[in-house]
């Protein structure tokens, strides 16, 4: 691709995040499992939950987010405050690569932490965001989830930004609870953080197309590369820069760009 003008490239990245931030991303997008609640923790918990998982085929994830849901009752808050330890047993066949049913049942016990102790959890990110961005907030996130005895294995499955991880998963369950729901892809049900602390869920295909539109020079998708790319997505639109993670992915994955 020739080099673009700034202003060639805003163009040519807005009409691509309006033409994928459409209804109809949702038929192959986890996004699809928060869009089944209505009430406030239940879509923050099969968010979060359903993040956790994705990684991988995107079918397979869908698969198991649905079963997921239905291990939870389809009442994802009122399992998490109120299952006993024999309903954790329900958990012994659930798999999705490696988070399993040992790492599923500390999750449920560390979300009932988080909403005993912080109501929601869009109230733990406004206690630790910061004007910029939400990077630091997922760190405390992170090793607050992890204050209760716990397997050490279960740890990988949230990533610390403070690690210089991208923390892919994390940004985009943030992106899905704080942009704008008017476009009927992201759910926008947190109005106390602002899209513009928001990070580009950065992962293998956003950054290849990043890379290819010389939006960005690190090789690996970490938290310099990250970073990077929030910069320069910034320069573009400061107020929404998360927008362009649908051009990015749409580019990449329906396009192979």
């Amino acid at each position: 691709m020739k080099n673009l003008s700034k202003s060639e490239l805003q163009e040519f990245l807005d009409e691509k995040a309006a033409f994928y931030e459409q209804p109809k991303f949702i038929e192959t997008d986890p996004v699809q499992i928060p869009h089944l609640y209505t009430q406030k923790r239940d879509i923050e918990i099969s968010g979060f939950l359903t993040a956790t998982i994705s990684w991988g085929n995107r079918k397979s994830i869908l698969t198991n987010a649905h079963r997921l849901m239905a291990l939870l009752d389809n009442s994802p808050y009122d399992f998490v405050m109120n299952h006993s330890s024999d309903d954790l047993s329900t958990f012994d066949s659930f798999v999705h690569r490696t988070f399993n049913n040992i790492d599923l049942a500390y999750f449920i016990k560390g979300l009932q932490y988080i909403y005993t102790k912080y109501v929601d959890m869009e109230s733990f990110y406004m206690q630790f965001s910061e004007e910029e961005d939400l990077q630091s907030a997922i760190h405390h996130f992170k090793k607050e989830f992890f204050s209760l005895s716990h397997p050490v294995r279960t740890e990988k499955h949230i990533s610390d930004p403070h690690k210089n991880s991208a923390a892919k998963r994390i940004n985009m369950f943030l992106r899905w609870m704080v942009r704008d729901a008017k476009a009927g892809v992201d759910l926008g049900i947190w109005n106390n953080l602002s899209p513009a602390q928001l990070s580009c869920p950065l992962d293998v295909h956003s950054g290849n197309v990043a890379r290819k539109l010389r939006l960005l020079k690190r090789k690996q998708n970490d938290g310099k590369a990250l970073a990077e790319l929030d910069h320069q997505l910034r320069l573009l639109d400061r107020t929404d820069p998360v927008k362009y993670d649908y051009a990015l992915f749409g580019l990449g994955v329906f396009e192979k760009f």
